[in-house]
Order: structure tokens, then C-alpha cells, then sequence
């Protein structure tokens, strides 16, 4: 049994309608402020928020080729096509992971490579040789050196690393690329490329990003984003065609019916200021848990002064993991605690709980209540961690097997590969259309 703190007494009932105070008494009126702090009723929740947590299911159209007879090679034995898919350059794409971008692009290209696909993968050096990796150039994440231009540095390797990409793809024989960068150049010159290009928003708009796409020009380009937060956060920029969720393998994160024998909360992700660790540290002493802590320290400052001083026995970071150590982490938790301080354009880490059979009490920000329903998540008010702590007693009595079904229905990556297959045949359709266009006007003024 979980160890709770004075003032509460755990309930294991069901939750009804999600609402904490279903099932959690408190027996002290010191403590009860806390339940009034976690998002009580539906009418609190971001409208595009609410049938997610009124347990709806998540609907079949935001994936492209999902019961409307589009192609998918896994589906109708289509050819396979060439595919070449601009990463990010910041940090490699192989494991461990830096973070959701750099697993999305791996993920990414691993099932399109199994499917059958020709994929060429347009990364950092040090990025996984087994993906058909084409090195652009060497990491740009740079350590601090103590010279005032580093970033400067870093910059100008990435916009000649895109450049000469760009240039050099006008030459090559890809049927589709899909743009999985944050940069402003692929975007930008997607117009320059014979073959169709698909952008994947990863994040909200910045302003080197959105000032690529306010110039994207290209009638053979789509947008695609990871979530509809994300789609709606983008539309004053530009329009996206589709909604296409991210998923997970879920081979790689085993279903734990039952947690560890010794309780503890789990957190887990990059340790910079905008994932909240620190408000995690926090909920887990009110609610009187340990907390492990698994990621890498990507701002040392942050770390140092914000959350090494906290750690201890009751919270321990046990450092930067690879998947195997980090599902076996995860899945022996009583719960995760997710604490994003920006509106988390998806959040891979609560679809890797939920595979496990852990349940998430989460700020209700960005995606995350696209992801959670009241079967397998608590959401909290953001930015509060006596809102986070109520939220995650609750979460504790959650049925860990409803869960892994969640997981199962919502994040799996083979619907996302689905999605993305039909959206490169439509726009390679598209693109065979634009130019037979061009030929007949040719042929008519000729």
C-alpha cells in the first residue's frame, strides 16, 4: 500500500468523471485546499480539452488513410517508396535519447524501414548507422567553452548544413521528403525540390520556424502536426492538412501489472526549467512518496540550484537511461508525475507510462488531456504542485491494465506510420497531378 501523508486517507474505488475527490477523503480541513486545486470539472478544461476528459475516444480522423481508402503500403501492399527525412541536428538521433524529437524521428524511420521503405536519414554523425543515415554534419549542441560565440557557431553549422541539403536534394531521386526538423530553411525552400515535401510542427511556433513557413510557397508541401493543440496553435500562421498523433512502440515499453514492492513516484524527461522537475519534487513530499528521477541535465544551472539540493533518499536521479532501464523505471512506479510549464505539444512520456500500466496525474497543458481520459490520468492545475500531489493520489488507484489499454487505442506508432504513409501517397498523387498540369498548359501554348 502506498504511504500517504497526514491528513489523507487513500480510497481504491474508481474514479467518476475523473474528479479526484471521488476517491480520495481527507481527514485534516488543513489539507483539503489541495483537492480543491486539482481541474475539478470539465467546464475548468481548455474547450478543445473536454471530450477528452469526458473519456471520449480519440476520433479516427485525425489519422489520414484511417477508414477513408487512402493507400497505406502495410494495408494494400503498395510499392515501396523512397523516402529521405531531414532530422534535426541538434543532438544525434540514436539512444539515449536527448528528448521526443529525437525518439520520433528514429521511431520514425525504423518502422518506414521494416514496412519495406528505401529511407535515407538526414542527421548529425553521431546518429544510429542502421537508420540509412546520411551525416549533414556533426551535433550542434554545444558545451559551454566560455566563448560568447558559441551559439552563433552552432547556428551558422545547422543554416549551412540545411543549405547544402536543400541544394543537393534538387538532384535527387526521393519519391517524398518528410521535413522532421525545427529548422527555417527546409520548410522555406521546400519550392525548389521536384519531389512533394510533408513538414511535421513538432512544437508551437517560434519565430525562426514560423518565419520559414509564412514563406513556404510549395503547392506540393503539407503540414502535418503531432496534435490538434499544436494545429491550433499554428493556424494564424498557416493551415495544417492533418493531425496525425504521435505514437510509441509499444514493444519497447512492457505492460507491468503490478508496481514494485517498495512504492515510488517516477519523473523522467530533459531536466531544463519548462518540464517542471522541480514542482515534481515538491508534489512528491506532500504527497509523502519517493520520487525517482530519470533524463539528462540539460541545464546545469537549472540543476544546481534548483533541484540538486532537493535530492536524497527520497529523491534520487538515476541518471540518463536507455529505453530497456528506463521502461523498467517506469513500470514499477505508482505513478508518474508529469509537469510541463509550456503547452507540451504531445507528450511522449505520458504515452510510455500509460504503455507500462502506470497512471499520470499531469498539468493539464497542450496535448496531454488529448492523451489522458479518466480511466488512466488525473490533470492538475497547471503550474501547481498541491494540485499535482492531490492529483497524484488519485492517479495511484487508477487500474493499471486500463492504462496499457489507453496506450494501446490512442499512441500506438503503427497508426502513426498509417497516418503517414497516406499522407505521403496523397501528396505524391498530388505532386504527379501538379505536373501533368504543367505539361498540358505547356503543350498548350506551345
Amino acid at each position: 500500500m502506498a504511504k500517504t501523508p497526514t491528513g489523507f486517507t487513500s480510497r481504491t474505488a474508481r474514479p467518476a468523471g475523473g474528479v479526484a475527490t471521488d476517491f480520495i477523503k481527507f481527514d485534516s480541513g488543513a489539507l483539503a485546499p489541495l483537492m480543491a486545486r486539482v481541474v475539478p470539472r470539465e467546464d475548468d478544461l481548455p474547450f478543445a480539452c473536454q471530450a477528452v476528459h469526458r473519456g471520449s475516444a480519440l476520433s479516427r480522423s485525425v489519422y489520414p488513410g484511417a477508414g477513408t481508402g487512402l493507400p497505406s503500403v502495410r494495408s494494400s501492399g503498395s510499392h515501396a517508396l523512397r523516402i529521405g527525412i531531414i532530422a534535426h541536428l541538434k543532438y544525434p538521433i540514436a539512444q539515449p535519447f536527448a528528448g521526443g524529437l529525437e525518439m520520433h524521428t528514429h521511431l520514425l524511420a525504423r518502422s518506414l524501414r521494416e514496412r519495406g521503405h528505401e529511407v535515407t536519414v538526414f542527421a548529425s554523425s553521431l546518429s544510429e548507422k542502421t537508420l540509412g543515415v546520411e551525416p549533414i554534419c556533426e551535433a550542434t549542441a554545444l558545451a559551454k567553452v566560455g566563448l560568447a560565440e558559441a551559439h552563433d557557431a552552432a547556428f551558422f553549422k545547422e543554416h549551412h548544413a540545411y543549405l547544402t541539403l536543400m541544394k543537393g536534394l534538387r538532384s535527387r531521386d526521393f519519391d517524398v521528403i518528410h521535413n522532421n526538423s525545427l529548422h527555417y530553411l527546409p520548410v522555406s525552400m521546400a519550392d525548389t525540390l521536384p519531389m512533394p515535401m510533408v513538414t511535421t510542427l513538432h512544437t508551437p511556433p517560434f519565430c525562426w520556424l514560423e518565419s520559414g513557413v509564412r514563406l513556404c510557397s510549395a503547392p506540393n508541401h503539407s503540414f502535418a502536426a503531432v496534435s490538434r493543440s499544436v494545429a491550433d496553435l499554428w493556424a494564424h500562421v498557416a493551415s495544417v492538412d492533418q493531425v496525425i498523433l504521435n505514437g510509441i512502440d509499444l514493444n519497447q515499453f512492457a505492460f507491468h501489472p503490478e508496481p514494485d514492492i517498495d512504492p515510488y513516484l517516477v519523473w523522467y524527461g530533459r531536466i531544463v526549467p519548462e518540464k517542471g522537475l522541480h514542482l515534481a519534487l515538491e508534489a512528491a513530499r506532500l504527497i509523502g512518496m519517493p520520487l525517482r528521477i530519470a533524463g539528462p541535465i540539460l541545464d546545469h544551472d537549472y540543476f544546481q540550484s534548483c533541484i540538486q539540493p532537493h535530492l536524497g533518499s527520497d529523491a534520487i536521479h538515476v541518471g540518463h537511461l536507455d529505453h530497456g532501464d528506463l521502461a523498467r523505471l517506469v513500470g514499477g512506479a505508482r505513478a508518474f508525475l508529469c509537469t510541463p510549464m509550456w503547452d507540451e505539444p504531445y507528450g511522449l512520456v505520458v504515452a510510455e507510462a500509460l504503455a507500462c500500466g502506470v497512471p499520470v496525474a499531469a498539468f493539464a497543458r497542450g496535448a496531454i488531456p488529448e492523451i489522458l481520459d479518466d480511466s488512466c490520468g488525473v490533470l492538475a492545475i497547471p503550474d501547481d504542485a498541491a494540485s499535482l500531489a492531490a492529483g497524484g493520489l488519485a492517479a495511484v488507484s487508477l487500474n493499471r491494465w486500463d492504462c496499457r489499454l489507453r496506450a494501446e487505442a490512442a499512441c500506438d506508432a503503427q497508426r502513426m506510420i498509417d497516418g503517414y504513409e497516406a499522407l505521403y501517397h496523397r501528396q505524391i498523387a498530388t505532386n504527379a497531378d501538379l505536373a501533368d498540369t504543367a505539361l498540358a498548359v505547356t503543350a498548350l501554348h506551345g
